[in-house]
């Protein structure tokens, strides 16, 4: 005799029945009635997405071991519900098996660096390998990420020395083009400065010129009997003049003035010798 027995299923799951062990129904959200013990409660199916993470440890093609964590998203395709429950046992074992496989399978043909950078081509690989698969379970394989790569701490060290190398490289390379820009902008500045000074030196000796050759005149015109050789002489003997008193200003000067002749440079050697004596 079966007497009715209440059963309540909570949201996003159904509940497996089975009559004298052979499969009967599945029992919706809510409350429900079975029948025992003719009916039972065989387990029961859930619609939520769940996720699982496994650690995959393999060797890429330039022998290096690292360790990858693959989390795969996955949901029970309600209208398949009779073959997520009943086709397989352990159905995280089986994906987790799948992931070893296509994992295994595309890393040792990557080298270190082009693993990272293929990310997105192996998450796509176990994707879709799982879909393939897996959907004749009665499961979606939402999403595969690729959430971690760890090489071994002596491999990532080395990377990191050579990323900062490399920088360090770059450094002195930028540091090296502007000293050099420095020094061409310092010699750009300096040719300029001496041609401006050039061009100043040059005007000064045009006035000097012409001033010359107005003094020349105005002597010649105010006094009778003046040649120009006599006006030369009398500017020369005053920049003579003014040459001596910008030397004797100087501090901690000790100029000897020798005459251009040959008796009179013999004269200053002598005075010279006296005043060392002294």
């Amino acid at each position: 005799m079966c007497c009715p027995c209440c059963l309540c299923v909570s949201t996003s799951e159904v509940v497996v029945v089975e009559r004298l062990g052979k499969f009967d129904r599945f029992l919706s959200p809510g409350f429900n009635l079975i029948y025992c013990p003719c009916e039972q409660s065989a387990g029961s199916v859930s619609f939520r997405v769940q996720q699982l993470d496994v650690r995959v440890e393999t060797k890429t093609k330039d022998n290096v071991f690292l360790t990858t964590v693959v989390s795969v998203q996955y949901q029970v395709i309600r209208e398949k519900a009779y073959q997520a429950f009943y086709a397989l046992t352990n159905t995280q074992q089986q994906i987790t098996a799948h992931i070893y496989d296509v994992m295994r399978s595309q890393l040792p043909t990557l080298e270190l660096d082009a693993v990272f950078e293929a990310k997105e081509d192996l998450a796509l690989a176990v994707k879709n390998a799982l879909q393939e698969t897996m959907s004749g379970y009665g499961y979606q394989i939402l999403q595969a990420l690729i959430t971690d790569i760890d090489p071994d701490q002596r491999v990532k060290n080395a990377m990191n020395e050579i990323n900062s190398a490399k920088r360090l490289k770059f450094a002195i390379a930028e540091k090296a083009e502007g000293q050099k820009i420095l020094q061409v902008k310092s010699a750009e500045a300096e040719a300029e400065a001496k041609y401006l000074s050039g061009v100043g030196v040059a005007k000064q000796r045009k006035a000097i010129v012409d001033g010359l050759r107005t003094s020349i005149v105005d002597f010649s015109g105010n006094i009778k009997g003046a040649t120009s050789k006599d006006v030369m002489d009398l500017l020369l003997l005053t920049q003579y003049f003014d040459c001596i008193r910008d030397v004797g200003s100087a501090n901690h000067c000790k100029t000897t003035f020798v005459s251009s002749s040959s008796d009179g440079m013999r004269d200053s050697l002598l005075v010279a010798d006296a005043a060392k004596l002294k």
